[in-house]
């Protein structure tokens, strides 16, 4: 991974700025507060967002709204551009990310962002739920983070080197090993109980078999039996139909009678309405004799209501007119105000720009005026003849509509009239209709006499038929009783079948428990003594091996730092021990310059241990150091030009306000602020 140029707009110092970044070794320098260390958080956010426990307003801007961060740099010759932007509300947060990559842009969310960060970066998975720490550690670390892990308890800095180095899974697996167990030996109580009883269920198992086999006689028996019944019942139910074939026969008649006596009924009934209907004839027939109809009388009526629907339609014409003209005018005298207050309000013609005479606007104010008076004049006229046309329409109309009460009156009697005809036919249908339906009615009395003879014939089936029906209930009822003990049995059968089922799979099962209450005893046994064993073993000789790498690393960085005869080297909890002729020096009786020193070499030190053992991570080729000379000498000054040709690095960038330190680098940025607004210089 290298670094080619940050832009930032309205972050911490800065207003909008720019920083391009070369190869090899570069120095930030300038003043203290200038800005510097505000680029290194800057390209920190850019790639990983907000930490736990940062603030937004920790980088945004005081007195702005909004600002973003947009980093670009270059990893396995591809071209990455990241970008988060930071917006204020109730509180600061993260507005959006996105990332482009060889010129392809994406919008993500911010988690998203930054998993593809450590994808690209080759980080292991797990650091995508945990703080960027290998990134601190084998990139950028502010130096007072690595004096307080010196400082650290042993304990607390253990955890975090373990974390670091990516073996805290150790400790986990001895945690997981012990709730495990734990859960083992709970399984194998569970287990030893539920196979505490087995020989008990087997013997069940057998006692329901033998009583099974009973079972199956029992019902063979019962299945002959009802085989015997149901031959019984059907010989029974023959028997029954027979007889009821000649009850069905007499219902038939019955059937017949009743359905002939309701024809014969309804014949009679017809008779009599004729008879209603021919007198009603007769009574219409005399009333109309008197009435009189005249032709003329009607086309006289419909040629007055032509003449008065055409003079309705002449005023509803001029009706119309008027109030076209109404609505002209009254448009006209609104039109005519609103010209007299744009003339009165006229200072300078539009078409010439000179001055507009005021008697001039009086005489065209004038002729308006004459003309809404005008106009009023002959709307106040229209409105009276409105009212007269108005008036004139109503009075055709009810014209109109007595005419055509009159017509439809005429129109009534010349129905009336012609009915009459009709209903002297109906009268002679009646007459010949009434004799036709007394001839049938006769012809249904005697078929039903007839019918009534063939019933008496049937009669004495009934009783015989009785007799048939008890024997068939009885047959009937027998047989239900075998089906009812055969179900029984069959059902006793089926869960017996079933019982002996359940029996089988809980011995089956237990069986099984058994093999797994075996392997699970095996296991437990294993983990807790041969597995927990390996696993301390593995994380002693892990840790040593670091350790000594650790130890032999920092030991080299110190020495160049610190030429004095100085012997370094770590203890088991990692913590560094320096001694001075035989005698150990505590960490804090050390001069400034000599804790900067050792917490610089134990800085590169886990830079190079964490890249040696995770060879694939794309960030081994940039370091950054924030002020690592703090406290230094003029001759450990001199020694830092060793320390940054052993680096061997594609890129080095250094912040630092020594101007001594310009001189062992490749490239200068310079920072300055003006007003609380930081400049960039290359």
């Amino acid at each position: 991974m290298i670094l080619k140029k940050i832009q930032l707009k309205n972050i911490r110092s800065y207003k909008e700025s720019e920083v391009i970044f070369p190869e090899g070794s570069t120095v930030l320098a300038g003043d203290i507060g200038s800005g510097k260390t505000s680029v290194l958080l800057a390209i920190e956010f850019a790639l990983f967002g907000l930490q736990p426990g940062q603030k937004g307003t920790s980088l945004l801007r005081n007195g702005e709204d909004e600002g973003f961060v947009r980093l670009e740099f270059e990893i396995d010759s591809r071209n990455v551009i990241v970008e988060r932007g930071l917006k204020r509300g109730k509180s600061v947060t993260q507005s959006y990310a996105l990332i482009e990559i060889d010129g392809e842009k994406k919008d993500l969310s911010v988690k998203q962002l930054k998993n593809n960060i450590i994808t690209l970066l080759q980080y292991p998975k797990e650091f995508e739920t945990k703080t960027n720490l290998l990134y601190k550690f084998t990139v950028y670390t502010p130096q007072e983070q690595m004096k307080q892990i010196i400082l650290e308890a042993p304990e607390t800095r253990l955890d975090l080197l373990r974390h670091i180095f990516g073996i805290d899974k150790y400790k986990r697996i001895r945690e997981n090993v012990s709730t495990l167990t734990i859960k083992l030996r709970e399984n194998i109580r569970d287990y030893e109980g539920q196979t505490k009883t087995m020989d008990e269920t087997k013997k069940k198992l057998e006692e329901k078999k033998n009583n099974l086999l009973l079972l199956d006689e029992k019902i063979k028996i019962l299945k002959e039996e009802l085989k015997v019944k149901l031959e019984e019942e059907k010989n029974a139910d023959k028997e029954l139909r027979e007889v009821e074939g000649k009850i069905k026969e007499k219902e038939r008649f019955e059937k017949e009678i009743e359905k002939t006596q309701i024809m014969l009924i309804g014949k009679k009934e017809f008779i009599s309405s004729i008879e209603k209907e021919k007198t009603n004839l007769e009574k219409q027939i005399k009333d109309a004799e008197h009435l009189i109809f005249n032709p003329e009388e009607i086309e006289k009526l419909n040629k007055q209501k032509e003449e008065n629907e055409k003079q309705l339609e002449e005023k509803n014409k001029e009706y119309l007119e008027v109030l076209s003209r109404n609505k002209s005018l009254t448009s006209k005298v609104s039109e005519a105000n609103v010209l007299k207050g744009q003339i009165s309000a006229l200072q300078l013609c539009p078409t010439c720009l000179q001055d507009v005479n005021e008697g001039y606007k009086k005489n065209i104010i004038r002729k308006f005026n004459d003309d809404i008076s005008n106009c009023e004049k002959e709307i106040s006229s229209l409105n009276s003849n409105k009212q007269e046309l108005s008036a004139k329409t109503q009075q055709f109309k009810k014209i109109i509509s007595e005419i055509t009460k009159k017509l439809e009156e005429f129109n009534l009697l010349r129905v009336k009239l012609e009915s009459i005809k009709e209903k002297k036919n109906k009268f002679l249908e009646l007459v010949q209709q009434k004799e036709r339906t007394e001839k049938d009615a006769l012809l249904l009395e005697k078929q039903i006499e007839t019918l009534k003879e063939s019933v008496s014939l049937f009669k004495k089936y009934e009783t015989i038929y009785e007799q048939k029906r008890k024997i068939l209930q009885e047959k009937e009822r027998e047989e239900r009783e075998k089906e009812i003990s055969l179900a029984s049995s069959e059902k006793e059968n089926q869960m017996s079948i079933l019982f002996i089922q359940e029996i089988q799979k809980e011995i089956e099962d237990r069986e099984k428990i058994k093999e797994k209450l075996l392997s699970i005893s095996e296991l437990e046994d294993w983990l807790s003594s041969s597995f927990l064993e390996i696993i301390s073993l593995t994380e002693k000789n892990i840790m040593f091996k670091l350790r000594e790498e650790f130890s032999k690393l920092f030991n080299k960085w110190f020495n160049i730092l610190v030429p004095e005869n100085f012997l370094v080297n770590l203890d088991e909890e990692f913590t560094p021990i320096i001694q001075q002729q035989d005698y150990q020096l505590d960490y804090s009786f050390l001069s400034g310059g000599e804790r900067t020193a050792v917490a610089l070499a134990y800085r590169l030190s886990l830079n190079q241990v964490i890249n040696s053992l995770m060879s694939r991570i794309k960030t081994k080729d940039l370091v950054i150091l924030d002020e690592p000379t703090e406290g230094f000498s003029e001759q450990q000054l001199d020694k830092m030009r060793d320390v940054l040709s052993e680096l061997k690095v594609k890129q080095l960038i250094i912040v630092s306000h020594e101007s001594k330190i310009e001189s062992f680098v490749e490239k200068i940025i310079k920072f300055r602020k003006e007003s609380g607004i930081t400049k960039v210089e290359v």
